[in-house]
């Protein structure tokens, strides 16, 4: 039986393949190019993965439109993206739409994680489905509030920082494990506590629920970027590799960017960042 969901804007139907099985339904997720159904079916899935089998060995192949991603926003260098004061109500609506799409692309390379590397515990997958069903919650509270402020997802131009470096580690989950969710996606629990006090400062009813929505989505972070600390070691170990040691070769492998701070020790302590990583990171 294939299994049909549907869409919660317009009753919609939208349908999975016939085969239940979580990683292909991963990838079915992926290539959905509207963000409202690429939100349902991840939720969707999410609720039946423990009625879905789970194939570790099989490996599947890319299609064309790895990602699916709506025809909006525009997407540029992050250096073309410009940058807007948050205490107006056009640069509160952009510095918001910049975070609306980095968790679009979150659950994107959640969902590529899923299917694109086979011959891992079955619980990777089912850690990796858990991030991306979080961060499409993340998605619809942030998209939901651009339209209460008159805006959309889409109406700025966006950059692809986060896909990009997903895209050039799609060859090895190891080096996945480390330069995205512990690396790019870390950043942000750096980047959110300033963010905050800038919002608060703000001080409008708009920027406040920001704020509400961002303690949602740094609370859950620290979860998503424990999972990458935790199968980057679990993969380290099978290797016979060093953590810290072979971070370093990854990082200039793949020309990972350099991390600033001031950091946020508290966040990266609950994400598993033992004390060694840390003073090399601060210093």
């Amino acid at each position: 039986m294939p299994l049909i969901v549907r869409m919660p804007d317009n009753g919609a139907m939208t349908t999975f393949a016939d085969t239940p099985e979580l990683r292909k339904l991963a990838l079915e997720a992926l290539l959905a190019s509207n963000s409202v159904e690429k939100v349902a079916l991840t939720q969707f899935l999410h609720g039946r993965a423990a009625t879905v089998l789970i194939a570790p060995s099989v490996r599947y192949h890319a299609p064309d439109g790895v990602p699916g991603c709506p025809p909006r926003p525009a997407l540029r260098s992050h250096l073309d993206v410009p940058k807007r004061s948050p205490f107006t109500t056009d640069g509160l609506a952009a510095l918001l739409h910049a975070v609306t799409h980095i968790e679009f692309n979150a659950i994107n390379l959640a969902l590529d994680a899923i299917w694109r590397f086979d011959g891992m515990p079955e619980n990777y997958y089912t850690d990796w489905l858990t991030v991306a069903a979080e961060e499409a919650q993340h998605f619809s509270l942030l998209s939901a509030h651009l339209q209460s402020m008159g805006y959309d997802y889409g109406d700025f131009p966006a950059h692809t920082g986060l896909w990009d470096m997903t895209e050039k580690t799609k060859s090895d989950v190891l080096a996945r494990m480390a330069l995205v969710p512990r690396t790019l996606e870390a950043r942000g629990l750096d980047a959110t506590p300033p963010m905050q006090a800038k919002l608060r400062k703000v001080g409008s009813p708009d920027a406040l629920r920001a704020v509400e929505i961002l303690d949602v989505i740094l609370r859950d972070e620290i979860g998503h970027v424990a999972i990458g600390n935790h199968w980057y070691r679990y993969l380290c170990a099978q290797r016979g590799l060093d953590p810290v040691v072979h971070y370093a070769v990854l990082a200039q492998q793949y020309s990972a960017p350099r991390i600033k701070g001031p950091l946020n020790l508290d966040a990266r302590r609950k994400a598993g960042f033992d004390a060694a990583e840390l003073a090399l990171l601060d210093a």
